[in-house]
């Protein structure tokens, strides 16, 4: 047997690779970017009463405003904007195939009443948005790295990543203790 190991070569680490396999699973199910179609709608006009912008536009610009933690689909802003130019709120114009939104004046008049109330990536980020994001998103880095020693690693390195994990489970635990 080489120096590398997996689980289907039977090694006692087994264990622990299918806990890290499981524990990157949680991860990345947790570390989702979904937003209440409310929020969408908000941020749409938020962003049009701006400037006018085309679909891509938008959802770049919300991603790029809530610091990557949001990416709305294709699937959530095409019909949100479908729908504000159903209730009058937006127009479109199409240019070379491509529709460019802006707000008509009573889009305009519903962002002005609402001026006082942060977008909605401004409002996530407040109640910590990011910090829920970023956890989940160290803790699946965390495991990809343990996987790869439980995968390639000799026998000699697991049990120093072992040791390793041991110690920042307990560190974590001690963060709770603190508060």
């Amino acid at each position: 047997m080489s120096g590398t190991f997996t689980p289907a070569d039977g090694w006692p680490g087994t264990a622990m690779w299918d806990a890290f396999e499981k524990l990157r699973g949680q991860f990345e199910q947790k570390a989702g970017t979904r937003m209440g179609r409310g929020d969408v709608r908000a941020a749409v006009l938020a962003l049009l009463a701006e400037k006018p912008m085309h679909g891509y536009q938008l959802i770049q610009e919300i991603e790029d405003r809530s610091g990557g933690s949001w990416k709305p689909s294709p699937g959530s802003v095409y019909p949100t904007l479908q729908l504000l130019a159903d209730e009058g709120l937006i127009s479109a114009t199409e240019s070379n195939g491509r529709k460019t939104y802006a707000l008509t004046p009573e889009g305009q008049e519903l962002v002005d009443a609402g001026a006082g109330n942060p977008a909605p990536w401004a409002a996530e980020n407040s109640r910590g948005f990011n910090r829920t994001t970023a956890l989940p998103k160290a803790g699946l880095e965390l495991a990809q790295a343990a996987a790869q020693v439980g995968r390639s690693g000799s026998a000699a390195q697991v049990a120093e990543a072992t040791a390793v994990l041991d110690e920042a489970r307990r560190k974590l635990y001690s963060i709770l203790a603190q508060g």
